[in-house]
């Protein structure tokens, strides 16, 4: 009589390791471990992306700054403001020093103080821009020295375009809402255009300039350039941290499995 042939060979048969391999508890580890793995190389991969999209960031604030400065006295659309922010510009008008407010919590030679920020209306436009004219110390806010540091007539301003601070900015508090009647707020945590412009007489670009230190201040104002953060940030080093413990992880999964299969069933 010939012998009868099973295609499927008894579970009991097989290899007691691994039997107890393919228990739901040792099935169930091995799947978190797998994902684990996936998870963690997906999160190195996105800091990649993150790093390659601040290189782009960074390539483009370096090709605006390459340029030679913006003419604000001629038209331009929104857009192309927007595609200008830390690009040099030049503008020309008057001082309107009706809608002139103070940026509080500025420090210049670690001495606290504001930023003094006043309308200019430009040339041959009804429009006008605000414009960052330096930092004061705080006992010279008064209505008396204020008018004191006022640039009456024409002048020219040139700069740094830079954009709306309209988000909440990290330790930065929100102005308070215009309240029992108030029109205006005279002091500012932000230099938020959306809410300033409602208290300007004049249209206001979507953009505010800073007044380079080379441009003529009156009296106590002092002047400089924000530092335009060119950086590359942590993604690089966040992403590397990420690929290693997936390697780890995929590596080292295989002997945990086999250390502990070496013990008694009861022990595993």
């Amino acid at each position: 009589m010939s012998a009868k042939f099973h295609p499927l060979e008894p579970a009991h048969s097989l290899p007691s390791d691994l039997r107890r391999l393919l228990t739901l508890r040792w099935l169930l580890t091995t799947l978190l471990a797998i994902a684990a793995v996936i998870v963690m190389v997906r999160l190195g991969i996105w800091q990649l992306d993150r790093l390659a999209q601040r290189r782009a960031i960074n390539a483009q604030h370096l090709r605006v700054m390459s340029l030679p400065p913006l003419d604000l006295n001629q038209p331009h659309s929104p857009a192309d403001l927007a595609a200008a922010i830390y690009q040099d510009a030049t503008v020309s008008g008057v001082y309107d020093a009706s809608g002139q407010v103070l940026l509080r919590n500025q420090v210049w030679d670690d001495r606290p103080g504001y930023h003094l920020l006043t309308p200019l209306v430009m040339e041959g436009s009804g429009q006008a821009v605000l414009v960052d004219r330096g930092w004061i110390p705080m006992d010279q806010a008064g209505p008396q020295q204020l008018a004191a540091l006022a640039e009456n007539g024409r002048v020219t301003v040139r700069g740094r375009l830079m954009p709306s601070q309209s988000e909440n900015g990290l330790g930065i508090p929100t102005d308070p809402p215009l309240v029992d009647g108030q029109t205006r707020l005279d002091a500012w945590n932000r230099i938020s255009l959306e809410r300033i412009r409602l208290q300007v007489r004049q249209p206001l670009l979507p953009v505010y300039l800073i007044a380079a230190p080379e441009t003529t201040a009156s009296g106590a104002l002092q002047r400089s350039l924000p530092e335009v953060d060119l950086s590359e940030g942590p993604h690089q080093g966040y992403a590397i941290q990420w690929f290693i413990f997936a390697a780890i992880l995929a590596i080292g999964y295989p002997f945990y499995v086999r250390k502990q299969l070496r013990f008694p069933a009861s022990h595993a």
